[in-house]
């Protein structure tokens, strides 16, 4: 038995002209909305409140230091030591769509255009208020779990890395992926469901990086299903059921199981490569299941879904005993790793290798980088050299057989390009560790860290331990490839920053954690030297928000292009109104929907939402015009068990006004189409 507390809050801030997270492509500007972003918190206290443990999963691209810290510091202030850098863990569930620029480290601005204010608020405030919501929430309760396989979801998208691992470890395993969900229940005394927390690894990359409306993608979506079905009646976002689809090491999986193609040929080109014959590795892209990418999310998210729900159901085996958490800060750049009784390594200072410039299957990248490049280019070295310096001989060396593009741990303006103190945390809750990595571990490494951490538990006295890894957590490290996948330099070789040796540096640290724990020594394990947080301010290079202005004869919200009279269900009903700009909405408004889909009820002469800009089946698009101008089109593709009846959708916006002593205000307008009528098939 346990105090348990479970919180969901919205974290979506800014929807528009914030460069999206995850595919590093500056042209994937949010322009929109499809699904909302949330922050879910579960808290686990033992009976005496003695001790507590939070998991935080956030529709996020990755948690970033400078948001843990400033989160870190949030929580001390309201509820001084409760809550602190050893209990708390924080994972993002690796959306690619969704606003960026909350980073603190220099490489990140380059793609998301500096640190952006508005978008780092929206999601510490919105991580706070999940924790907030779970603590005033918290009863007594009991935990279980349970594990299975998911099937016709992920693929290894750099398979011929994996087969680099030695055949003997292969063997152990019946696929190059994990397949396996791990899934904790959480129930109060009286048997009512709280919500329930699951680990798989596979990116969240359905939505590819043509998509400009921001949304939590396959593992979003599955959220979303769950949290449907058990908040009867209650519009998305709503209800006190909180299901969170978390992240583990995903580092080399993709949800886009038809594998990669050549976009203008159609040939395969599943090759050490992942490069085409014509047109190169540009042209090389992974295709999911469904005959677009809304579709292809909707079926991954829909296999988790239901995989979960199958586990949830049949959850028969109880968490029980103590509470304990370990946390170190270690800097990363300089960890000797013991490998046997007379062979010391070390990591290196961070940097990325010229195959990180090629993207992957889910997302190429720019110019013609190819993945796989263990020579580096001459052509893109010497531009390198001349704007940004040459890595020290030193660098060079430690990262063989890596050719450094970016020496980012030689770079430190303005400020650092990337971290050297990294956070190790491990969280137990009875027989189950979930294991907080800082990066995204591939199939391999996740395997072998897993089994390090176990073992170790095995050996010092707490056998039978559930081990799992929560991906994305606390600060963003890029990718963790084993020492043998890290030879031939694909995209998450090139990406694992501190060097080969980066995967036994972190099996090492994690087997301090599992001892500490396992031995009751956690309050002996050294802290490590804090990372520091630098004064930005609000660097950026986003455009400012100038004055929202309309056509002659228009108002904010006047209808420019009207819904037809009639729809059928599985249509798509479509309405473009004056809009403005949802940054707007975004900095002024706390609780804000920028849409909703309404049903006339007749008996009472009233209108009820149906639906609003949470939902799946709605699409809130902004279109940018010249002269402070914009429109707002909203899709609802109506779903098949709609009820026939008489509908309307409305806009909501907030428009900028300029006074006359320079300052301006934000004044809320709202916008309603005609009615239309919904007939059945």
């Amino acid at each position: 038995n346990y105090l348990l507390g479970v919180g969901r809050a919205d974290c979506t801030g800014p929807v528009a002209e914030i460069p999206l997270m995850g595919y590093a492509n500056p042209e994937q500007v949010g322009s929109g909305l499809h699904m909302r972003l949330y922050s879910r918190a579960f808290i686990v206290a033992n009976l005496d409140d003695s001790r507590r443990v939070v998991f935080v999963s956030a529709d996020i691209g990755m948690v970033s230091q400078r948001l843990r810290l400033e989160v870190l510091e949030k929580l001390k202030s309201k509820y001084g030591e409760l809550y602190r850098q050893d209990n708390v863990i924080l994972s993002g569930t690796h959306t690619h769509s969704g606003p960026g620029g909350y980073f603190q480290y220099t490489l990140f601005w380059i793609t998301s255009k500096g640190l952006i204010r508005p978008s780092l608020n929206a999601i510490v405030n919105g991580i706070i208020k999940s924790i907030d919501i779970a603590h005033q929430n918290m009863k007594r309760g009991r935990l279980f779990i349970n594990r299975g396989n998911v099937e016709n979801s992920q693929i290894n998208r750099s398979p011929f890395s994996y087969l680099e691992n030695p055949a003997s470890e292969r063997s152990r395993y019946s696929c190059n992926t994990d397949k396996e969900m791990v899934m904790l229940k959480m129930v109060d005394e009286n048997g009512q469901e709280l919500g329930l927390i699951s680990w798989f690894a596979v990116h969240p990359v359905s939505m590819n990086n043509t998509n400009h409306l921001v949304n939590s993608d396959n593992m979003g979506y599955a959220s979303y299903l769950f949290e449907q079905e058990k908040n009867k009646g209650m519009l998305p976002g709503e209800g006190s059921f909180v299901a969170a689809f978390a992240s583990s090491n995903l580092g080399d999986v993709s949800p886009n199981t038809k594998g990669p193609f050549c976009i203008n040929t159609g040939e395969s080109c599943n090759n050490p490569q992942s490069t085409c014959p014509v047109g190169g590795a540009k042209m090389c892209m992974a295709m999911g299941p469904g005959n677009d990418m809304f579709d292809s999310t909707r079926i991954i998210g829909q296999n988790i879904y239901l995989k979960a729900r199958d586990l949830y159901e049949k959850a028969s085996q109880e968490v029980t005993g103590p509470l304990s958490s370990a946390h170190q800060w270690v800097n990363m750049s300089d960890v000797s790793v013991d490998l046997n009784a007379t062979h010391t390594v070390k990591t290196c200072k961070p940097a990325l290798g010229h195959s990180f410039a090629a993207g992957t299957i889910d997302g190429v990248g720019a110019f013609n980088f190819t993945q796989g490049s263990v020579d580096g280019n001459p052509f893109w070295d010497e531009i390198r050299d001349q704007l940004l310096g040459e890595p020290s001989n030193e660098t060079k060396a430690c990262h063989k057989p890596k050719p450094i593009l970016f020496s980012t741990g030689e770079m430190t303006q303005p400020h650092p390009w990337h971290p050297d103190i990294v956070d190790v945390q491990i969280a137990a809750i009875g027989s189950l560790a979930i294991v907080a990595v800082p990066g995204e571990f591939t199939t391999m490494s996740g395997r072998r860290l897993r089994e390090a951490v176990k073992r170790e538990f095995d050996s010092h006295g707490t056998p039978r331990m559930d081990v799992v890894i929560a991906g994305l957590c606390n600060v963003y490290t890029h990718y963790i490839t084993t020492y043998e996948e890290y030879q031939v330099q694909r995209y998450e070789a090139a990406s694992t920053i501190y060097g080969p040796h980066t995967l036994s540096a972190y099996i090492q640290l994690y087997r301090g954690l599992a001892r500490a724990i396992a031995t009751n020594t956690v309050q002996d394990l050294p802290r490590g030297p804090e990372p520091p947080v630098f004064n930005i301010g609000n660097m950026t290079l986003l455009p400012p928000l100038t004055a929202d202005r309309v056509p002659v004869n228009k108002t904010f919200g006047d209808v420019l292009q009207e819904v037809r009279q009639q729809y059928r269900v599985r249509e798509v009903a479509e309405v473009t109104f004056v809009g403005a700009n949802p940054r707007n909405s975004a900095e002024n408004a706390t609780e804000h929907n920028f849409l909703t889909v309404e049903r006339y009820t007749s008996t009472s002469d009233s209108w009820s939402v149906v639906w609003n800009d949470a939902s799946w089946d709605t699409r809130f698009y902004w279109t940018k015009g010249s002269f402070g101008r914009s429109n707002v089109t909203i899709e609802w593709h109506i779903p098949c068990d709609t009820e026939p009846g008489v509908y309307r959708i409305r806009y909501f916006g907030h428009y900028k006004k300029k006074l006359s002593n320079n300052r301006a205000v934000f004044i809320p307008f709202e916008g309603t189409s005609s009615v239309f009528e919904i007939t059945t098939c």
